[in-house]
């Protein structure tokens, strides 16, 4: 049975850390969209009209990567609202097996993580701020609220042994 994680959260939240670490523990046959890379990368799309041209294709990832992939890992900030269409797709598909995280960070502490990443001169706390978006949480679907006191080592455990059913 095919299985779809979703990871979401603002901007520096961890998401991208976290499906990374994620696709190498679960291994082979685990399939990572990474809402960044199809917008900015494959299509090269941003604002408004990155919405309007990754929907249609991420939905498409998505329906391949059910048929395709053991486990589906979609994460990006995916705000609630503009990708419902998104969300409501993955719920067709997968009805319950979703197993959904929202990263509920504080703006600051998402800076504080920005100043951490390799890409942290690519934007700044003004591109973040006006991005931000503060409890965005799905309707579609339960998220399990990931906060600041959460490490890395411990989301990836927990998420693993949620979605593969095992101890460790």
């Amino acid at each position: 049975m095919a299985k779809l994680i979703v990871l979401r959260g603002n901007s520096g939240s961890g998401k991208t850390t976290v499906a990374k670490a994620l696709q190498e523990k679960i291994g082979p046959n685990t399939m990572l969209i990474s809402h960044d890379m199809v917008r900015m990368q494959m299509l090269h799309v941003w604002g408004a009209l990155g919405i309007e041209k990754s929907l249609p294709l991420m939905i498409q990832l998505v329906k391949y990567g059910h048929a395709h992939s053991e486990v589906t890992i979609l994460e990006g900030i995916l705000a609630s609202d503009d990708y419902a269409p998104l969300f409501d797709a993955c719920v067709a598909l997968y009805g319950d097996d979703i197993f959904a995280y929202y990263y509920d960070l504080s703006f600051e502490e998402t800076v504080r993580r920005h100043a951490t990443k390799p890409n942290r001169d690519d934007f700044g706390t003004a591109d973040m701020r006006r991005w931000w978006r503060g409890k965005d949480c799905l309707e579609q679907v339960q998220e399990t609220i990931l906060n600041q006191d959460v490490t890395l080592k411990e989301a990836v455990e927990s998420i693993y042994r949620n979605v593969m059913g095992k101890d460790q």
